[in-house]
């Protein structure tokens, strides 16, 4: 086994290449190609990484217990390279441990495996890498059955574009037989001037008719089937959403999933019913025009048509730098929708404060840089556009002089010039299609890579293959856990730990220990890095997601209600309850009383975040969707936190009825809270530092004794 990883500073804390290599228990660093560290590990007990401010370091702390003073230093990096240093300690250490290598977690690297470059930000996929064929090679796959439609439509646009062919071969007609006629020129059927040209303009108004016609309806298929399009996509990607991991979705602001959701499928619906469409339509209009042009007068047509390469061949060495703007763009978007999600949701937080001239102008922050780099897009395109164009026009202004003098001297009838000229006009439309489809294209790849790039992503927490479905007896086992949210800042470090069955068992210990960690691995909203966590006799990683869920009850720190009634929101944990099962819930969380004193009872609205209910009404009501699940597993995450006195020995009482015959794991600030628990676990720096009851932990004299003589401190004070 052998891995690599780079690191980017020397000693000095200059900027440098160099390389950290680990195979078969050797290490060694090298920078520049030179050799600048190297060691056997048979005396190494671990891997450490200092990250700094700004950079960060690799040290080695040896098996004889030395001071951290005498860790060994292998090299510095900067932030650059800092996850990527964190998986390799963390695969390191692993080695070190149990001498196996663990799988690298691919969505800390910040890195392009392919072109090296870094990832922006909310994104795990190269702007540059992707393949844009194979994007709408998915895209016309998804398409379904709307391929048919679309094609439909993009004939009925072709018909168009035959009538318009029509119009100037009837224009010349007119004009080298009627208007001005050419020497031999004679009148069919007997017409008579007046009579020719009115049928003439008839058989114009006709076709130009029959052509709106056919415009028309590839303009209401195109958007219907557009429309249709845009609804299977957005519920792809928000089901996607829905199912992506906890680490996935924290890792990404909600504005920027919003935008997915919304604006990215609109994005490529409009390129579909626009462009895409167009694409059929104007290839065939160019092929036959340019066809026409070159039968007519091949060298008139040569003025006409060299202009073309040379507009793509502008435009192609635009592209990749396009793409950039583009993508900056779509960032710049993304942060101004969560700025203004942010003031709405706390709009009552910037109320109190008085911030609402500090909100506007971080908005109007946000919404500048958006109009600066949207105009700075929009001014190149003002500078390209016209250019390209003039390219085009200058072959065209050519044709028309060097055919003004063929007609002067009767080697072209003016009805040939006028027809010419109509087709040049005619061609100049798909010209200018083609001048204006990057900016298009560009926008719609953007939007396409961050929509394929949810629908692709693996989730970190993924579905067992043979999911387990067994009953849950309640007992839950930690084996050696360690755990992360970062490679290079472990939060859990060896936990070893047995809940058993009907257990209450309390977590306590300093803000930042990892108490709601530990909360996290058990409802499987993360996966352990090391170590595994038992349900029973399965590993947590052996069940079904749904059933897993569907026995855990668990009552947040944060309460969240849903915009509903207060029904709905108790019933969201099982929607097809009984009535007798919400009364019966509620009542067990003492909220049933308070409930049915509301207006309209079960059916009070509680507005958005439960804005209508107290703190505690909110608690009560998040404990009865808790109960309703009748859950083997009941997880309380400061579940009294926003109690008054009066409410929590309510929500006492309440607890000391649900806990029985179940696993219980508590996490309380407030110690007095945890005096019933069979157990308290005091979580010291991500381990277990005293495991026993209340009454032990006191004896002890350690942590937990100071806790509780610090909070006892307190409440003297107050």
């Amino acid at each position: 086994m052998k891995i690599t990883v780079p690191f980017d500073l020397s000693p000095a804390g200059k900027f440098c290449r160099g390389e950290l290599h680990w195979e078969d228990g050797r290490l060694t660093a090298r920078q520049s190609g030179e050799t600048v560290f190297e060691r056997d590990l048979d005396d190494v007990a671990e891997f450490r990484q200092r990250t700094d401010i700004g950079c960060g370091r690799l040290e080695l702390k040896l098996k004889d217990d030395s001071p951290d003073e005498l860790n060994i230093h292998v090299c510095r990096f900067s932030m650059t390279c800092v996850n990527d240093m964190g998986e390799f300690c963390k695969a390191v250490n692993h080695w070190l441990k149990d001498g196996e290598i663990l799988q690298w977690h691919d969505d800390e690297l910040r890195r392009c495996p392919t072109c090296g470059r870094s990832l922006l930000p909310g994104m795990s996929s190269c702007l540059f890498c992707a393949d844009k064929k194979a994007l709408w090679g998915r895209v016309w796959k998804l398409l379904g059955r709307h391929k048919r439609t679309l094609l439909a439509a993009s004939l009925c646009m072709a018909v168009y574009n035959g009538f318009q062919v029509a119009a100037p071969l009837l224009q010349r007609w007119l004009m080298d037989n009627v208007l001005r006629p050419v020497e031999g020129a004679s009148l069919p059927y007997g017409l008579t001037p007046m009579s020719a040209l009115l049928w003439a303009g008839g058989a114009i108004a006709l076709s130009f008719g029959l052509g709106q016609l056919f415009l028309a309806l590839s303009n209401l298929t195109t958007q219907r089937t557009g429309s249709r399009f845009s609804d299977i996509l957005r519920c792809l990607v928000y089901d996607k959403v829905q199912n992506l991991s906890v680490q996935s979705i924290q890792k990404r602001t909600a504005g920027d999933l919003m935008r997915r959701v919304t604006q990215d499928t609109d994005q490529v619906k409009e390129f579909i019913n626009g462009m895409g469409r167009a694409a059929f339509e104007k290839s065939i209009m160019l092929v036959a025009v340019t066809a026409i042009l070159l039968a007519t007068n091949w060298k008139l047509a040569l003025l006409v048509i060299l202009p073309v390469p040379i507009t793509l061949l502008i435009m192609r060495n635009f592209w990749s730098f396009i793409w950039l703007l583009y993508d900056k763009q779509w960032i710049c978007g993304s942060r101004e929708k969560s700025v203004l999600r942010d003031i709405i949701k706390g709009i009552r937080v910037v109320k109190t404060f008085g911030a609402e001239e500090r909100e506007v102008a971080k908005f109007a922050k946000a919404s500048m840089r958006l109009a600066e780099v949207a105009k700075r897009n929009e001014r190149l395109w003002a500078l390209i556009n016209p250019f390209t164009r003039l390219v085009m026009m200058a072959g065209e202004l050519l044709m028309l002089f060097l055919g003004g003098r063929m007609v002067l001297q009767g080697t072209m009838t003016l009805g040939g010039l006028v027809q010419f000229s109509l087709f040049s006009s005619l061609m100049s439309e798909p010209l200018r299609w083609m001048a204006r489809f990057p900016q298009n294209l560009a926008e719609a790849n953007t939007s396409l890579i961050k929509l394929f790039e949810i629908l692709d992503e693996v989730p970190t927490v993924p579905e067992a293959k043979d999911p387990v479905t067994e009953a849950i007896d309640g007992s839950v086992t930690f084996e050696g856990v360690q755990f992360g949210y970062k490679a290079y800042e472990p939060v859990l470090k060896e936990i070893e730990l047995e809940i058993p069955k009907g257990e209450m068992l309390g977590l306590v210990g300093h803000s930042g220990a990892g108490k709601s960690t530990i909360i996290n691995l058990v409802l499987r909203l993360y996966d352990a890095d090391i170590g595994r966590i038992r349900l029973g006799d399965y590993d947590i990683r052996d069940y079904d997601y749904t059933w897993l869920r569907e026995n855990i009850g668990v009552v947040f720190q944060e309460t969240f209600l849903f915009s509903g009634t207060v029904y709905d929101n108790i019933a969201y944990a099982k929607p097809n309850a009984a009535l007798e099962e919400i009364f019966r819930a509620a009542r067990l969380a003492n909220a049933h009383e308070f409930i049915i004193a509301l207006p309209d009872g079960y059916n009070t609205m509680v507005g958005e975040d439960g804005h209508n209910l107290s703190g505690g009404e909110r608690q009560r009501v998040a404990i009865a969707r808790a109960v309703l699940k009748d859950p083997k597993i009941l997880i309380l995450d400061e579940a009294t936190s926003a109690l008054d006195p009066e409410t929590e020995q309510k929500i006492q009482q309440a607890l000391e009825r649900l806990i029985k015959n179940r696993t219980t794991i508590a996490i309380a600030h407030r110690l007095s809270t945890l005096r019933h628990a069979n157990r308290l676990a005091v979580i010291e720096k991500g381990r277990i530092a005293e495991l026993g009851s209340h009454r032990e932990l006191l004896e002890q004299k350690g942590i937990y004794y100071s806790l509780v003589m610090a909070q006892r401190q307190m409440s003297e004070k107050g």
